[in-house]
């Protein structure tokens, strides 16, 4: 009867054991958080994103001697107990009893599973049969080889290297599969105390505890013992070896995972969990020359005492859209404020996406049409001033662009009207709620942001297609799944010729214009931006530069976070556009970038130049008699410009008759004249491009020879 008892008794606690640990096992907790990780579109690593730095790899991975150095030292009997080690328990005791304290534990590595995917820190009887009966069931439902695989890639390292993989790139710069058997030692040795046994911040202790393990592993069979005294010479890593957190990857990581919640619908938390593969378009030197140039001091104003000129740039791919490179400010820190996203108001910028692409695309306008730039000029009820305070009658657009004109841009949106402007720009995703001509300067009630406005003028540079920017390009899962998210946008905005036509026009504000302050050898077009600040005299808000190469797009900010009467600008563009040509002169010395040049596209018409005027100053008249008549001989000094026309004009009392035009010349002939009259010549330049009279000559009157100079 009583035998009966107990073995009921004996089944009754098996049972409670089996069930209690059954249910005490939740599988979604043997998920474990593994780190993310950044990958260009070459394959290379950038950098990982985590809460817990942590790659899982399979039990096949992991070399046999790396797993032999772990069950050497921490679990010697693993491969023939249930899950508890009856042995090691009676050992332990025994000892800690002798030592009068606890100096030994007897916790099998599947006790250490079970304690650290299950279980809290508390020290408690019941914490330590909770940590039994889950660690026999975990033997009932695993295999050793799975057991062994969950607990390698969950301790902890030391460091901020959770499991075995990122520990050995975290020591070692390696796969664990590279991993030989004095490091796999050295990795074994550290779980019991990974700050105590770091090799970094202990060498010594590291050292003896990594030997220690190695002549365990000779004691059980493992090693032989000349293999253990010689893996014992070797030394122990002096650094680590980490990429992970690099602040020059901050804002763009921050802007990666904002399009993973927008694009992917990932939280931050998933992504930062679940051991995701980031393809992304970055450059990852690029972006690195970015920072550094944002640091540097010279390129940027002073700033005030409470805060400085911040800045916010962005370099877009011209063939897709994807983000090369990316700065939110100066001094950027994870989650903080990143200013590539900030609106601001845009400035003269904005008159070639907002006004002159829109008003090409009419055909109505051609890169010298000339456009109205008088003062004081009411346009439907607004007026606008030059910058400069210099006017004219009316201007090309080429030279409107180039000196960067208001009232030019003002009169043009007024002919083309606010409708076509929004519409084109609504096209590329920026939709304006303004209805004012101030759009033509960029005096947007909510303004844009920097990589707004870069991608605005991609289409200048590519031939005529938007491209909507983006951070990732695709995303794996811990599976190598792709991760279906939404599409990228994308639609053809202008004509290739049009897009030609404005990449001359402003290559030329590069060369000749508002944008020719820095050096870079390479070409460039650009426009520059100033936004004003009213609180003070000559103050400016905003300072812009835009601009592209055959490769790049990009767009840079300058300003301060919270203008105000103590915290204004008092520089030009000037001072953006020698940062964004540094950057890329710099990525050029270093070989990141080449300077091509901007090519014609087939089938495409270039711009000419633009034909500019001569001022002549010593136009001189002959007379020249023959048996034929008399002639009067002009001569001049001629432009260097052949398609420069020259158009000579006799002067009559108070009028003035055309007698002929030369192209490319300095002489002109006029025939048959009286020479008894009285005869006075004016010479006025004629640009075919405008159809524009330039400045006239000055005034000559005939002057007498005897000699003939024409024999006909």
């Amino acid at each position: 009867m009583g035998l009966c008892i107990m073995i009921a008794l004996g089944l009754t606690m098996y049972l409670s054991i089996l069930i209690y640990g059954y249910y005490a096992i939740d599988n979604k907790k043997l998920v474990m958080n593994e780190a993310s990780v950044l990958i260009d579109e070459n394959g290379n690593e950038i950098t990982k994103l985590f809460e817990e730095n942590r790659q899982l790899v399979t039990k096949e991975e992991i070399p046999d001697h790396v797993k032999e150095a772990f069950i050497a030292v921490e679990d010697q009997r693993f491969y023939s107990h249930q899950g508890i080690d009856f042995r090691a328990i009676g050992r332990a005791l025994y000892r800690d009893i002798a030592a009068g304290s606890k100096v030994e534990g007897g916790s099998t590595i599947t006790q250490q599973l079970a304690k650290n995917t299950f279980l809290d820190h508390e020290k408690t009887f019941m914490r330590k049969t909770k940590e039994v009966l889950i660690a026999v069931n975990l033997e009932s439902r695993y295999s050793k080889e799975d057991i062994l695989e969950m607990y390698l890639n969950r301790i902890y390292f030391g460091h901020g290297a959770h499991g075995i993989q990122a520990a050995s790139e975290m020591y070692f710069n390696k796969h664990v599969s590279e991993l030989t058997v004095d490091e796999g030692a050295l990795l074994a040795a550290l779980p019991k105390g990974p700050n105590a046994y770091s090799p970094i911040n202990n060498p010594e202790r590291s050292k003896q505890r990594r030997d220690l393990v190695l002549a365990l592993m000779e004691r059980q069979g493992y090693l032989t013992a000349n293999e253990t005294v010689r893996l014992q010479g070797k030394t122990i890593p002096e650094t680590t070896h980490t990429i992970t957190r690099d602040p020059a990857y901050a804002s763009y990581v921050d802007l990666v995972l904002e399009e993973a919640q927008e694009r992917f619908s990932l939280s931050q938390e998933e992504v930062l969990r679940g051991g995701y593969t980031i393809v992304v378009p970055m450059d990852k030197d690029m972006q690195k020359v970015s920072y550094e140039q944002f640091r540097d001091d010279q390129f940027f104003p002073e700033g005030g005492a409470e805060q400085e000129v911040e800045g916010a740039f962005v370099l877009l791919d011209n063939e897709s859209g994807g983000v090369i490179a990316a700065q939110g400010g100066r001094d950027y820190t994870s989650q903080g404020l990143n200013r590539v996203n900030s609106k601001r108001q845009p400035g003269s910028t904005f008159k070639i996406p907002g006004v002159y692409a829109p008003a090409l695309e009419t055909g109505e306008f051609t890169p010298y049409s000339l456009l109205e730039n008088e003062e004081n000029v009411d346009f439907s009820g607004y007026t606008v001033q030059n910058a400069g305070g210099k006017y004219s009658e009316n201007l090309s657009m080429y030279d409107a662009i180039r000196h960067s004109a208001n009232v030019p841009a003002v009169s043009v949106l007024d002919q083309i009207g606010l409708s076509a402007s929004k519409a084109y720009l609504e096209r590329q995703q920026v939709e304006l709620d303004d209805d004012g001509l101030a759009v033509a300067l960029g005096g947007l009630h909510q303004g844009v942001s920097t990589i707004e406005l870069a991608s605005l003028y991609v289409p200048f540079s590519n031939g005529g297609t938007y491209y909507e920017p983006y951070y990732i390009e695709t995303i794996l899962d811990r599976n190598d799944e792709e991760v279906t998210g939404s599409d990228l946008f994308s639609e053809e905005v202008l004509t290739a010729q049009n897009a030609w036509h404005l990449t001359r026009m402003l290559e030329a504000v590069v060369t000749e214009g508002t944008a020719t302050a820095g050096e870079y050898d390479g070409a460039l077009a650009g426009k520059t931006g100033t936004t004003s600040f009213t609180g003070a005299e000559g103050a400016a808000r905003d300072l812009w530069f835009t601009a592209y190469t055959p490769a790049f797009t990009g767009a840079l900010w300058m300003g301060y976070d919270n203008t105000n009467e103590n915290h204004y600008l008092t520089d030009s563009s000037a001072v953006p556009v020698t940062l964004f040509k540094s950057v890329l002169s710099k990525a050029a010395q270093t070989g990141i970038m080449e300077n091509h040049a901007f090519e014609l596209p087939e089938g495409l018409e270039d711009l000419e130049e633009p034909i500019r005027f001569v001022d002549i100053h010593d136009l001189n008249a002959e007379i020249a008699v023959s048996w034929s008549g008399a002639h009067v001989e002009l001569n001049w000094t001629k432009s260097d410009d052949e398609r420069l026309h020259y158009r000579i004009y006799e002067i009559e009392g108070t009028s003035m008759k055309e007698v002929g035009t030369v192209v490319g010349e300095s002489r002109f002939t006029v025939k048959r004249v009286n020479p008894f009259s009285t005869n006075e010549y004016v010479v006025v330049p004629y640009s075919p491009q405008t159809q524009l009279e330039g400045p006239p000559s000055n005034h000559t009157e005939v002057s007498w020879s005897l000699f003939s100079r024409d024999a006909s």
